[in-house]
């Protein structure tokens, strides 16, 4: 699947990308994940030529994205829209308690710890359960996360993705940061353009379908989103396709 059948760039677009398995391929790992150069260049171009409107929207926490994408620096989404940063530069967090979290965290660390493979991933308010490299232990890994989210109560919420189980705080997904950043400047007024692979992004496409947007979901899978690319391959190509048919237009 290519960009051929998305519609043309506009010059009211306002775009919303996540990171892992969209802009970038899924590591075996969270950390092996690598930005280069010409990703960077590309992320600045269009951001310019979009008047400022592009915005990372990740699961991802805001200090982990910043430092992938070091030195350039984004308006950004993390943990699901537990924090974010504006494109003015002022950083929101939305307050919960901490020591049910840090129990929470104990538990599914120690459980990581005691079975090779499972890599656990403590984001502040986030705790994700990562089984790519021990799939035979999904059910297992599943039970603890559930047990955890139990305890936590209805504050929070498991979120199943890809190989990935989540706790994070209830109310809070990446559609409400997309709602957030298009009610601010520079995004106000302007289409929103979201692109996204896994389920975590569904609530996102959900939003920008609302709002009468271009929603384009990443590989295979059922989804809310009206348009498709293959892969993050392919996203980098429509992306830099948008970016040349901007520059060539005017921004």
């Amino acid at each position: 699947m290519s960009g051929a059948g998305l519609p043309q760039p506009a010059a009211d677009w306002a775009y919303f990308l996540d990171v892992d398995g969209t802009l970038l391929e899924h590591a075996a790992t969270p950390d092996a994940v690598r930005v280069d150069a010409d990703m960077r260049a590309l992320l600045a171009a269009l951001q310019a030529r979009a008047g400022g409107a592009l915005a990372l929207i990740s699961g991802r926490a805001v200090a982990d994205i910043d430092a992938l994408f070091a030195p350039l620096r984004l308006p950004v989404a993390g943990q699901h829209g537990v924090e974010r940063r504006d494109a003015a530069g002022q950083v929101h967090r939305h307050a919960f308690p901490q020591e049910p979290v840090r129990r929470a965290a104990r538990r599914i660390g120690a459980f990581a710890a005691a079975h090779p493979g499972l890599v656990f991933e403590d984001k502040g308010y986030n705790l994700a359960l990562h089984y790519r490299l021990a799939p035979e232990l999904a059910t297992e890994a599943c039970a603890v996360v559930e047990g955890a989210a139990a305890e936590l109560g209805e504050g929070f919420e498991l979120q199943r993705g890809k190989m990935v189980l989540e706790l994070k705080p209830g109310g809070r997904d990446k559609g409400t940061a997309i709602e957030e950043f298009m009610a601010e400047p520079p995004f106000r007024g302007r289409t929103p353009v979201f692109v996204g692979d896994d389920l975590t992004d569904e609530f996102g496409f959900g939003v920008v379908n609302r709002m009468g947007g271009v929603s384009v979901k990443v590989g295979d899978g059922g989804s809310a989103a009206r348009w498709r690319l293959a892969d993050a391959a392919a996203v980098r190509a429509w992306l830099g396709a948008c970016a040349a048919h901007r520059a060539r237009h005017g921004a």
